[in-house]
């Protein structure tokens, strides 16, 4: 292994722990407690849930990977704060989640060593030459950062029964 494929394996791995992590934690929740703020007038469990499952499908046109598979999701998830009248049925948000996190892992598989340091599609090809990190694998890398802050705000649901 040389040190291009060593750096996407750690990268990949500390994706799937914290993807692996946070479906453990969503697995054990009811949706009552998911319902529910995470701290006094902080964000819901619900919303969260949307807002992670829409930055996820994100992340596919953005590697170049295919069209989000529930664009209707981005609007009252990532552009809009909570309890701006998101009224999406957590058994569904549930299945986005799952369904986006398969599509990644699937597109992830066929991404060769090469594919990983290239551009990504918010970036301009003149950008990219003059920012070359600004690249696929920078990208998972923001957004495992990204998950691992929300699922710490997201543990806090465990103690609400």
């Amino acid at each position: 292994m040389n040190q291009q494929e060593l750096f996407i394996k750690m990268a990949l791995d500390a994706w799937n722990v914290y993807v692996d992590r946070t479906n453990k934690l969503f697995d054990s929740l009811s949706d009552e407690q998911i319902a529910s703020e995470v701290a006094p007038n902080r964000n819901t469990g619900t919303y969260l849930l949307g807002h992670l499952a829409a930055v996820h499908d994100n992340m596919l046109p953005l590697l170049g990977a295919g069209d989000k598979l529930f664009p209707e999701l981005y609007e009252p998830y990532v552009r809009t704060p909570d309890k701006s009248g998101q009224n999406t049925p957590i058994p569904e948000l549930r299945e986005a989640w799952n369904k986006v996190n398969s599509a990644l892992s699937a597109a992830f598989e066929k991404f060769s060593a090469d594919d990983w340091f290239t551009r990504h599609t918010a970036v301009t090809e003149e950008d990219f030459t003059k920012e070359p990190h600004r690249n696929k694998l920078n990208l998972v890398m923001n957004r495992t950062a990204h998950l691992a802050n929300h699922l710490g705000q997201l543990a806090f649901l465990r103690e609400k029964k």
